[in-house]
């Protein structure tokens, strides 16, 4: 495996800016999540990555190396991508086992490596198996074989559980957790879904207009955000915002909002007095007594909702 540092990647096509002056740096070993809406530059950095197409500024380092000469082949990394990419008329083995082949790996060495992935996976039952008689999960299973099976420097996975319902994705999603703790491999994962990079990604990296916003992990940026597109990004259902203004009074500082006041405690040092707006997540928010009321407020609909703040634990 390698470690995966980007520095600096511009990428144009035409007068548009697909990226700009995107930096990273993945460790060897480490689950790293592109998070952001479509046409963020996510998928587009993916690529450049892989080698699959080349950025007009910057350079890409696996294990402080510049890989930026080389082709797709002599970089040594696998993709798995959101339609499968399977060969029909193959096997589940010969699928896993393609790559090995076109290697010229040894026809017992494919054999015993397609085995060991296939029970990693929890698929050996399927080798034998076309493509089309498998469901949407069991196709996803033998595409992330093919790439696990010979083991490269990098695993690089774009949107790969999209093409899922929600409760098969749940489910792979679990698996791809635990694999990953096997194989300790080094993953950079694209992904839309905040509920997948949350619970996947040991290093988040949020996206917007070919732009990084934030990195970090899972709970810094949720606990966190940058700015307020990524804490109305992360989170279901989002922050609320309020625009008003902070006044201190003795050793304390307070919000006025549009008809509600707020006291505030622990508050940054460098807050000043002066027009803010401030963000309150929905599982932070209490229906209190009349005498611990901070502020009234008319409740429109109560449903009940699972924290994303618990789901990265």
């Amino acid at each position: 495996m390698a470690s995966l540092t980007v520095k600096n990647i511009t990428k144009r096509f035409g007068k548009i800016t697909a990226l700009s002056q995107a930096s990273l740096h993945v460790e060897d070993g480490e689950f790293c999540v592109l998070l952001g809406p479509s046409g963020c530059g996510k998928s587009t950095l993916l690529n450049i990555i892989a080698g699959l197409i080349s950025q007009d500024e910057g350079t890409v380092l696996f294990d402080d190396q510049p890989v930026d000469q080389l082709s797709p082949r002599e970089r040594d990394v696998a993709m798995v991508f959101q339609s499968y990419a399977l060969y029909p008329h193959m096997t589940v083995a010969q699928n896993i086992g393609f790559g090995l082949r076109m290697r010229q790996v040894p026809k017992t060495i494919i054999q015993d490596q397609v085995l060991e992935t296939a029970r990693l996976l929890g698929i050996e039952e399927l080798l034998d198996r076309k493509p089309k008689e498998l469901s949407g999960g069991q196709r996803q299973r033998v595409a992330m074989g093919r790439a696990l099976v010979r083991r490269p420097k990098l695993f690089l996975l774009d949107e790969p559980l999209s093409n899922l319902d929600a409760r098969l994705r749940a489910s792979v999603r679990v698996e791809l957790r635990q694999l990953h703790q096997q194989i300790r491999g080094t993953i950079t994962y694209v992904t839309h879904d905040q509920v997948e990079a949350m619970t996947l990604g040991d290093k988040v990296v949020v996206m917007r207009g070919g732009r990084i916003i934030q990195i970090g992990s899972p709970e810094i940026i949720y606990e966190r955000p940058a700015d307020t597109f990524v804490a109305t990004f992360i989170g279901s259902p989002e922050m609320n915002l309020y625009q008003g203004r902070t006044a201190k009074s003795g050793e304390h500082f307070s919000f006025q909002g549009n008809g509600f006041k707020i006291e505030l405690k622990n508050v940054p040092v460098e807050l000043m007095e002066g027009a803010v707006e401030i963000g309150m997540r929905p599982e932070d928010i209490e229906i209190g007594q009349k005498g611990d009321i901070v502020f009234q407020a008319h409740a429109e609909m109560l449903r009940p909702f699972s924290s994303l703040a618990s789901s990265y634990h």
